[in-house]
């Protein structure tokens, strides 16, 4: 059981392979979180194995996805290729009493299907949003407009991480047209492993109070 109040975050990216499943794995070690990705498109890299891989304290609660598809591709290409349809009503938020992090697929406009993208799934869970941004030509753009519709859709916006090498003149101009907290930063991690993610997480530690 959790003594303070409950948090749930729903991690989103600007865009694929982004840092999202290695933000998801600090923030998860740093709140000693359950894990839910309601979503998962390729089965040779699960992201629930890797935040238990990479847990340094016992008992992680990884929940099952609602949907596990075979190929690495948008969540709606990959279920048509299995003859499925994902729908937002098979989709049920797991139950816990404790925090919650849960993990997106791609950025927000990603679709599930031919009607629903990810950002219909954000509404209706109605967690804040950690969004996970990276430095790269383009990101400025990918970013404000990621941010700018999460606005227009009233989604609550906890603050943006960004992930990988520092470029402090776009993170700037970023924070002062996009108007949402930057959280603290994770640097580039050039190995990966259950110590490099401890080395983060107490930066995080405000997120559970």
């Amino acid at each position: 059981m959790i003594s303070k109040t409950q948090k749930k975050y729903f991690v989103t990216g600007i865009d694929t392979n982004i840092g999202k499943t290695l933000i998801s794995a600090i923030l998860v070690n740093s709140g000693k979180t359950d894990y839910w990705k309601p979503v998962q498109s390729g089965l040779e890299e699960i992201d629930g194995d890797f935040i238990k891989n990479n847990s340094f304290f016992e008992g992680v609660k990884i929940h099952p996805e609602s949907y596990k598809l075979k190929e690495p591709a948008s969540p709606h290409l990959a279920a048509k290729l299995e003859n499925k349809n994902i729908e937002l009503k098979n989709i049920h938020e797991p139950k816990t009493n404790n925090h919650l992090i849960v993990e997106g697929a791609g950025g927000i406009i990603v679709p599930l299907n031919e009607q629903h993208t990810i950002l219909d799934l954000i509404k209706k869970l109605d967690y804040e949003v950690i969004i996970v941004s990276k430095n790269y030509l383009g990101s400025i753009n990918h970013t404000l407009m990621t941010i700018n519709i999460l606005k227009a859709n009233s989604t609550k916006i906890k603050g943006v991480i960004f992930s990988g090498h520092e470029n402090l003149e776009t993170e700037c101009i970023i924070n002062k047209l996009g108007g949402i907290k930057q959280l603290p930063s994770i640097p580039f991690i050039k190995e990966v492993s259950k110590e490099t993610i401890l080395e983060h997480t107490k930066k995080y530690d405000f997120l559970w109070k």
